[in-house]
């Protein structure tokens, strides 16, 4: 019989795969657990059409990450953080401060966790920071660290 996998089984296959799986497996345990659906003309069109979706999404993603890796090379933030004089600063600056900055300039959100610090920046200075857009793309983020 074949199926349309709807969650992982393990040792059988992945979501959305369609496999040929014997009759009384089929009936007596992943068809009663809805763990798969049998594999008539309509299930496999709408398989397909969720698969063109899903890909159709993807593709619209990337293209919007490929837009704000643009951006982001060419931008400078600034943040501000209170210092105790000679370049140095009370505490250090958090991927958050840095995100709520960006918003702030040019609305661009992004979350803190695709902000990655490769060290604590506790100094005055002009840093470059990598930011993760998923599918596969970082763009550097140039900050500017001023003393208040």
């Amino acid at each position: 019989m074949k199926v349309i996998l709807l969650q992982d089984v393990k040792g059988k296959g992945k979501k959305g795969q369609m496999l040929e799986i014997s009759d009384g497996y089929a009936r007596n345990f992943l068809l009663p657990k809805k763990l798969a659906i049998e594999a008539t003309p309509d299930a496999i069109n709408t398989m397909r059409m969720n698969d063109k979706a899903a890909a159709e999404k993807a593709a619209k993603e990337r293209a919007e990450a490929l837009e704000i890796s643009r951006k982001l090379r060419e931008m400078t933030v600034t943040v501000t953080a209170k210092g105790g004089g000679a370049g140095k600063l009370f505490g250090a600056i958090t991927s958050q401060e840095i995100a709520d900055a960006l918003k702030a300039k040019s609305g661009i959100s992004l979350d803190k966790r695709k902000i990655v610090l490769a060290d604590p920046i506790k100094n005055v200075g002009t840093y470059t920071v990598q930011c993760k857009l998923g599918y596969e793309i970082a763009a550097p983020l140039t900050v500017k660290i001023e003393e208040v």
